[in-house]
């Protein structure tokens, strides 16, 4: 599968361009690519040499796009998973980002950066001004410098999800303290969200800046729901990390949209339950994930 044509070219605008590819599969999903060496199937598994190892996670994650890109609108990518194999990691990362858009996939690149000033700019630059083919469409964002740690990443045609409520037990230590006047320090942030990405607002009513809100907080979500209305959240968590179906619906509106859920290891090392065809048990988990989360929206 090959990247639409220009002549079918997708929405300029990072949102809308999400919000259409969600529609066309009617999967509010994304496949999280956290590729961990030890855990790859036997007929890539070569040793823990980083060069072996690097290719090794090259070729799975090569099989993981094919397994999955018919099935699923968008994928996320670790960039920690590559980043430890220095130099050979991130030309491998590229190179993979470059394979999910020819297969048309949305790229989102899960690295949380999180600077002021100039180093933002930098970071910004380092993921975004490289060949446009190799780049991801989204970022995630450390959202708790503030304001000017969050606009250097918006970018015109790209977009950035801001961690607000994140979906680890630590988080809770922060994110749920009180302020004086009674909203959570999350409900806080989420308001910072919402007013900042009122100016990047597409076709579609959402914002090219998203919000992170874990599925496993799903007493807090329907409230953040409501204070950034604009904001598509993307929703780590479910699967192998407790989340269900149902902690995930407060994250979308009442028509079943706004929020696209993600989900890693149930995907991608769903073969290890059945190694006789790791691409088929992928391809499979693949197709159970998108549908239980549209057929429980109502995209199905």
């Amino acid at each position: 599968m090959t990247e639409t044509t220009d002549s079918q070219s997708p929405p300029a605008h990072a949102a809308d361009r999400l919000i259409e590819a969600i529609e066309r599969l009617a999967a509010p999903v994304c496949v999280g690519i956290d590729p961990v060496v030890e855990r790859l199937p036997a007929v890539t598994e070569s040793g823990k040499d980083p060069q072996i190892a690097a290719g090794a996670i090259r070729s799975f994650v090569l099989g993981l796009l094919d397994a999955a890109a018919d099935c699923v609108p968008c994928v996320k990518f670790q960039s920690a998973c590559f980043e430890r194999y220095g130099h050979r990691g991130i030309a491998i990362l590229e190179e993979l980002i470059a394979e999910a858009r020819q297969r048309n996939l949305q790229v989102i690149l899960d690295a949380k950066r999180g600077d002021i000033g100039i180093s933002a700019d930098h970071y910004a630059a380092a993921v975004f001004d490289s060949a446009a083919d190799r780049s991801p469409h989204w970022l995630t964002i450390n959202s708790y410098l503030g304001e000017d740690g969050i606009q250097p990443f918006l970018r015109e045609g790209r977009g950035a999800f801001a961690l607000v409520r994140t979906s680890n037990p630590g988080g809770d230590a922060l994110q749920r303290q009180k302020l004086a006047d009674g909203r959570t320090i999350a409900e806080c942030v989420a308001g910072m969200i919402a007013a900042i990405g009122r100016d990047f607002v597409g076709k579609s009513g959402y914002s090219a800046l998203g919000a992170v809100v874990g599925a496993t907080r799903s007493e807090d979500a329907a409230k953040l729901r409501k204070l950034m209305p604009q904001q598509i959240f993307l929703v780590p968590g479910y699967g192998a990390q407790g989340g269900g179906v149902q902690d995930v619906l407060p994250c979308f509106n009442v028509r079943g949209r706004g929020a696209i859920v993600t989900a890693s290891r149930s995907v991608i090392y769903a073969f290890e339950k059945d190694r006789t065809d790791w691409q088929l048990s992928v391809t499979e988990a693949a197709k159970r994930f998108a549908d239980e989360i549209g057929s429980a929206v109502g995209l199905r």
